[in-house]
């Protein structure tokens, strides 16, 4: 009896280890099913077009772009969407060219009125998503782009200046001119002139007008000794920001000098072979370049705060070393540049595959260590100050860094 009772115990306990054996395989072949995710953006296309599809995927609607909760006349999708039409040229898919098209579909009414625009704010920043409606324009005929990119030239002709001429940022930051405001307007304005304006004379003067904000921000935002220029200059020296005998704000900002540097490379496309500034443009992209240069991390990244790299707090910050890519890339392959920087920006876009990107199970790619934001003034008020700069939000995938991701990706054939 007791041998029959111990006889059924093994049976029992070989029935439970198989039991445990079977499930354990199944549960093998679980594991398996799950970590072959598919692979909603595919790994074998380039970085350009793998982040132009994680960006479609991030936010659907064009119009959201910028993490929005509502739809918005704003400067991010002025950037992106530019770098979409590059790749779109490039790839003929046409539903980068449909998601372009659907942001300015649903901003610009039948009359051409931009919903959310206001021109009485005369705001630089809202210049930008013209450069959709330059693109979009000469493929579409639609009347109402063409009456929108005519308010948008109206701001310029009307916005307000400084004594010697330079644009304010907005109306909102009387007697100010930041590096950002450069690329917000000035590539718009000179393409427009160019493309739009059929009197000869009217032409220059935005010409003239175009180059002289280059100028002035060289005049009075860059510092002779390190060659970096300022975020913010205040005429009035009136903001806690500006000191008191120059009217600079106190710190060399990573994007902001990436701003000025894809404002200088994309200008130059539009600005006349013959125009006298031309020449003083490449000098100052030449200078700025030397100067970016000298401050670059040993990864090939760019500091948050762009000549304090060891001190505490600061961070090696995706934006401005993605601008920085761009404007070095682009600057040597039309030829203002010396092939030197070409190194620089194959080194820094190197740093970013390496330190910034990071790629999902299913194919998506973030790009990490963005400065979601940063200004001057404002309320609540913003001092410029180095605590001020380190911190303002981070984020990942802020399309002021993914934009310039995508242009750069496309600079260097990556």
């Amino acid at each position: 009896m007791k041998k029959h009772k111990t006889r059924h115990h093994v049976l029992v306990g070989l029935f439970f280890v198989l039991i445990a054996f079977t499930s354990c395989k199944d549960g093998k072949k679980d594991t398996k099913e799950v970590a072959t995710v598919e692979k909603v953006v595919p790994e074998n296309l380039k970085w350009s077009e793998r982040m132009v599809l994680s960006e479609m995927l991030r936010f659907p609607k064009p119009s959201l772009l910028d993490f929005r909760t509502s739809p918005k006349w704003s400067y991010t999708p002025g950037l992106v969407l530019s770098a979409f039409s590059k790749v779109y040229e490039q790839t003929n898919n046409k539903k980068y060219y449909d998601y372009i098209y659907a942001y300015a579909d649903e901003l610009i009414d039948s009359t051409g009125a931009i919903e959310t625009y206001k021109l009485e704010n005369q705001n630089l920043d809202m210049i930008k998503s013209g450069d959709v409606l330059l693109y979009l324009y000469p493929k579409t005929k639609e009347e109402r782009f063409l009456k929108a990119m005519q308010t948008l030239d109206n701001q310029m002709e009307s916005q307000p200046k400084t004594s010697d001429g330079g644009y304010w940022h907005k109306k909102i930051y009387p007697h100010q001119m930041w590096l950002d405001g450069l690329y917000m307007a000035e590539p718009f304005h000179a393409r427009y002139a160019r493309d739009y304006i059929e009197d000869e004379a009217k032409k220059q003067k935005i010409y003239n007008d175009v180059v002289l904000q280059f100028d002035l921000i060289q005049k009075h935002s860059r510092d002779e000794k390190s060659g970096l220029l300022y975020h913010g200059w205040d005429e009035s020296k009136e903001q806690k920001w500006a000191n008191k005998e120059t009217g600079n704000s106190q710190h060399f900002w990573s994007r902001g000098m990436g701003w000025y540097g894809m404002s200088m490379v994309d200008v130059l496309d539009f600005l006349p072979e013959n125009h006298p500034g031309r020449e003083r443009i490449i000098t100052y992209l030449n200078q700025f370049a030397e100067a970016t240069t000298n401050v670059q991390d040993e990864t090939g990244l760019w500091w948050q705060v762009l000549n304090q790299g060891n001190r505490e707090g600061n961070y090696l910050e995706a934006t401005g070393t993605a601008m920085f890519t761009y404007t070095f890339a682009k600057g040597v392959r039309k030829g203002y540049l010396d092939k030197k920087y070409l190194d620089v920006a194959e080194k820094a876009y190197a740093g970013l595959l390496e330190n910034l990107i990071t790629v999902e199970e299913n194919g998506v790619v973030n790009l990490n260590k963005c400065c979601g934001v940063a200004g001057l003034g404002g309320n609540p008020y913003r001092d410029g100050s180095y605590e001020y700069y380190i911190n303002e939000m981070i984020r990942s995938n802020d399309p002021k860094g993914t934009g310039p991701f995508i242009l750069a990706s496309l600079e260097l054939n990556k």
